[in-house]
């Protein structure tokens, strides 16, 4: 058997190393909002393939049972496709527009569902994941100077917009060749890398730092960790740097709730905790307000698209939606209902059924992986993957950035494959 230290031994492994590894140049010719949904299919049809061949496999090469965090993906994210259908019929859309919405889906909350269970089956390792990432890393490292540099010397925004966007897409932004953007009313530079924005890059840059913590080699941790971190900082991304700092330690705090001393050093924590709760909840509250003062018109906005979409759900559509993303109007600067937040946007465009969709596969995981990250590793990393998931979830719609941070959706697949192992010994 292959040691964690190999290069990739299965096709599977090679197309997912491969992918990572080609980020850059994906993004220099717009092709990153194509590769990603693609490879996600492409894997799935391979898992689909092993799954039907494995009655004529030898024993060891069969797949493990898929467990209920992969059929509850797997679930969740074809009940999305069924709620789509009954909405758009609900709501009197074309046989056009459903087919539309209905490749939408397919690029979007269908990935969340197909990488976790094609890592799973396929045996698809985290360490080949880990090192991409932090090869990746090196690259960011190489080009990082031409981007920051590009603002200062003149060099223009947006470089192009590759025509691959007559593929499809919610905007040329996912196609779009950009080098840095200028924060407006503060007119200072801003960085989203390969993301279609900001906060996005700064997603992207959580899910790389999780993984490169867990690299073994520590030259490559290094380089994987700096790349990163820098990708957080430029980015500016509130959220990242918030998710930065609280999710590792969360998950490295329940991944050793099976040893004692934690328990010992848990009790006068928590009983500090209660005595200075109004002290602490004082300074909750300043550090909330600060965090949206530090972007007051974002933050306005982002709450505005909330209360119009909630608003907009409970009197027209609450059980299956309005069917499709619509524009708001000029107090939200027209951006679309309900986005910048997934369960704002589930209500809105699926409704109460929808918003149940992600929630319970959510539920399933974080549970699943807290109890698997007691008795090992991959239960840490794969716990991290949901917490960032359910963490952005509030300011990120989910489904439209899958096709970045879906190698965080295969090491969910791979931890899934060890809860699995670990239940059957």
């Amino acid at each position: 058997m292959a040691s964690s230290t190999d290069p990739c031994q299965i096709a599977a492994e090679r197309l997912i190393a491969g992918t990572i590894g080609a980020t850059w140049l994906l993004w220099l010719v717009g092709g990153l909002y194509i590769a990603g949904p693609s490879l996600g299919w492409v894997l799935a049809m391979i898992a689909g393939w092993k799954l039907f061949a494995a009655p004529a496999l030898p024993a060891a090469q069969r797949p493990l049972q898929l467990g209920a965090l992969i059929w509850s993906l797997l679930i969740g994210m074809a009940a999305m496709e069924v709620i789509l259908l009954t909405g758009h019929a609900t709501n009197g859309f074309g046989f056009g527009q459903t087919i539309k919405s209905s490749i939408g889906w397919a690029k979007g909350w269908a990935l969340i569902a197909l990488f976790p269970f094609a890592a799973a089956v396929l045996n698809v390792r985290a360490e080949v994941i880990y090192r991409a990432v932090c090869k990746l890393g090196r690259q960011t490292l190489v080009v990082l100077p031409i981007f920051v540099i590009a603002p200062y010397a003149g060099l223009p925004e947006m470089l192009w917009v590759s025509p691959l966007q007559i593929f499809g897409g919610s905007g040329p932004e996912y196609f779009a060749t950009i080098l840095y953007t200028i924060e407006p009313g503060a007119g200072t530079p801003r960085w989203q890398f390969f993301a279609p924005w900001s906060p996005a890059a700064g997603m992207v840059a959580v899910i790389h730092a999780l993984c490169a913590a867990e690299e073994k080699n520590i030259r490559w941790k290094l380089v994987g960790i700096a790349a990163a971190l820098l990708m957080a900082i430029l980015s500016q991304s509130r959220l990242a740097l918030v998710a930065l700092v609280l999710i590792w330690p969360v998950s490295f705090a329940i991944s050793r709730l099976g040893k004692s001393w934690i328990w010992w050093l848990g009790a006068p924590a928590i009983l500090a905790l209660g005595l200075l709760a109004p002290i602490l909840v004082e300074i909750a509250d300043q550090l909330v307000s600060d965090f949206s003062s530090a972007r007051a018109d974002s933050s306005r906005v982002r709450a505005a698209l909330g209360r119009i979409a909630m608003e907009r759900w409970q009197n027209e559509a609450p059980w299956f939606g309005h069917g499709i993303v619509e524009s708001g109007p000029h107090l939200v600067e027209y951006m679309p209902i309900g986005s910048h937040h997934s369960w704002y946007g589930l209500l809105f465009v699926k409704g109460v059924t929808g918003l149940l969709a992600l929630a319970i596969p959510l539920l399933i995981a974080a549970l699943v992986m807290a109890k698997l990250a007691i008795s090992h590793p991959l239960g840490r990393i794969g716990l991290s993957m949901v917490l960032v998931l359910v963490f952005y979830s509030f300011g990120e719609n989910l489904e439209i950035l899958a096709y970045l941070y879906w190698p965080g959706l295969a090491l969910l697949g791979v931890a899934a494959r060890q809860s699995v192992a670990a239940n059957l010994h």
